[in-house]
């Protein structure tokens, strides 16, 4: 009896060491995040925002100094953008947080991206690529006499909008219509992420503008130089017309897997 029980305990005890080892070899792997993906060089990752062939689907965070939150107007209109010019069959989200102020403005380029380090949460995955928009609570310190910098595209997923200065620069009379402003400028600098014009994206015809490279040369397209600027607030007046991609450079980006 003795043995039968030792023999019993023997094999409760590889049973349990059995179940223990089956139930480790089913827990997922840690999922490994490579930040570096969304750090590289502006225009890089155009065919994979465009096209479906890598990622299914897009996660934009939208991260604003609390106080500067961007329209829900400007946000849908940027989705529609996407929507329009992108193969995502899975879709495309829109994650928002404020945050408080850097109290850091004026900002140069590597607060913007200090901040995006410090605040960032969505990356690249399996499937889906993730975009970084941040709205700050202040002016460019490239603002120079009465230009001012509506917005910058300085990685391959990453656009700052300065919200302060669009807030300044918009919704009085003779001034254009916050959210269309919004809209222009955050659909303005994307469009440099997605290499435009001949930012990486190869151009379909001769349309870059030769005094403002990574333009385009056409005054109505949106990815004319002004759009990004003060400068181009005055050929919107007071309409909330929110200015469109020329065929040229929708041509630029169905040649690199987009719409």
């Amino acid at each position: 009896m003795k043995k039968i029980s030792a023999l019993f305990a023997f094999c409760l005890v590889l049973f349990v060491a059995s179940c223990s080892k089956d139930e480790n070899s089913l827990d997922p792997d840690p999922i490994t995040v490579d930040k570096n993906l969304n750090k590289q060089q502006t225009g890089s990752s155009a065919n994979d925002l465009l096209s479906d062939r890598k990622f299914k689907s897009l996660v934009i965070e939208v991260v604003y100094v609390n106080g500067f939150e961007p329209s829900a107007a400007a946000i849908t209109n940027f989705v529609n953008f996407l929507s329009a010019r992108t193969f995502k069959p899975a879709g495309i989200t829109v994650v928002k947080r404020g945050i408080p102020s850097p109290g850091t403005a004026p900002y140069s380029n590597e607060e913007i991206v200090s901040i995006e380090d410090a605040n960032r949460t969505k990356y690249n995955s399996a499937d889906q690529i993730a975009v970084w928009a941040f709205f700050a609570d202040g002016k460019s310190d490239k603002d120079v006499g009465n230009s001012f910098v509506l917005g910058t595209a300085y990685r391959n997923t990453s656009v700052v909008i300065y919200e302060q200065t669009v807030h300044g620069l918009s919704d009085s009379a003779f001034e254009p219509n916050r959210s269309a402003l919004e809209s222009t400028v955050i659909t303005h600098e994307f469009g440099h992420i997605l290499s435009l014009t001949n930012f990486g994206t190869a151009m379909q015809s001769n349309h870059e503008d030769a005094e403002h490279p990574k333009h385009c040369n056409n005054k109505s397209c949106l990815m004319y130089w002004s759009f990004e600027l003060s400068a181009g607030i005055g050929s919107m007046g007071s309409s909330s017309t929110i200015p469109q991609l020329d065929s040229q450079c929708i041509a630029d980006l169905r040649a690199n897997g987009g719409r």
